[in-house]
């Protein structure tokens, strides 16, 4: 078994950046044929973490968007009215959701963002964690299958729409906590997920990460970028500057592209008397040096020397 073990989180190093003391709980866990929840900041590679899990195990995965609408209709199944009016309440009637497919099936139930499930569908996520089973009225029970867990993500408490998960939730799943990762790491998330990402200026690559680190740091910012701005910015530099017939490092280029993937992901603290497109242009400005233009996408002017600040009050 051990072995075995080792080959998975082996594998799971292949397919995820970093993350090496994360895999290493989470493969086991899952071998302890424990439920999980995984609990970070938005962007830190929580779902795919958990999918590559699934990948490696070559299991089931039945993936639900957690949320307001997530009736425990929704998450368990229904009987078709239509059907129901000529043949009754058959089992062959019941369409089944992905709680009643992943137990039947052994697959793992994937929930995202769980602190945002209602209660009342979080009440009966926690009957099947602690009996393995599920009674569905005019069907039946429904008894867990060899492989079946709750595997979930979830943002921090304080994130917008995201409410306390009670502590039976928690006193039923193993939790592994994680956070934004190193800015190597990112940066090696932001090279592979970019098709051209070979022919991107590594140190450019390097100063935007920086700079959507920086973000996560700034005083007027509540909430900053994910990688996810990271990869964005530079996707969007590499197609802008084959339209202005430039680089993806010369400034007008880069400056327009970072105000594209970033003015929108950063929530500013109300009562600063700023807003997000000035902070992104004043950090963008710390980090590569003011491009002598007002940054409309005109290409007078270069870039002077980095100031090295990560931050801009």
């Amino acid at each position: 078994m051990s072995d075995d073990l080792r080959a998975l989180v082996d594998g799971l190093r292949r397919d995820v950046v970093g993350r090496v003391r994360e895999i290493e709980l989470l493969v086991a866990a899952v071998a302890a044929d424990r439920h999980i929840l995984v609990e970070g900041p938005p962007g830190t590679g929580k779902s795919t973490l958990l999918r590559a899990v699934a990948d490696q195990l070559g299991v089931g995965f039945e993936f639900v968007e957690g949320n307001a609408e997530l009736t425990p209709a929704r998450l368990v199944g229904h009987f078709d009215p239509a059907r129901v009016l000529e043949d009754g309440y058959d089992p062959d009637v019941f369409v089944a959701g992905p709680l009643v497919r992943a137990l039947e099936q052994g697959s793992l139930l994937y929930v995202e963002e769980l602190n945002r499930v209602p209660e009342e569908t979080l009440n009966v996520l926690i009957t099947v964690m602690s009996e393995r089973e599920l009674h569905v009225p005019r069907f039946g029970r429904i008894a867990a299958a060899d492989g079946f867990r709750l595997v979930a993500a979830m943002n921090p408490f304080d994130a917008v729409g995201t409410a306390r998960i009670s502590g039976a939730v928690y006193d039923r799943v193993c939790r592994v906590a994680v956070d934004y990762q190193s800015a190597d790491d990112e940066g090696d998330i932001v090279v592979r997920r970019v098709a051209d990402g070979a022919d991107l200026e590594p140190v450019w690559v390097e100063r935007v990460v920086e700079l959507v680190r920086a973000t996560r740091q700034h005083p007027d910012i509540r909430i900053g970028s994910s990688v996810r701005g990271a990869i964005d910015m530079v996707s969007v530099a590499s197609t802008l500057a084959a339209v202005r017939g430039a680089r993806p490092a010369d400034p007008s280029v880069s400056l327009d592209a970072a105000l594209v993937a970033l003015s929108g992901r950063i929530r500013v603290r109300e009562g600063c008397g700023r807003t997000a497109d000035d902070i992104v242009r004043k950090l963008w400005e710390a980090m590569f040096g003011r491009t002598g233009g007002d940054g409309d996408g005109g290409d007078e002017g270069k870039a002077g020397a980095p100031t090295g600040a990560t931050t801009s009050r």
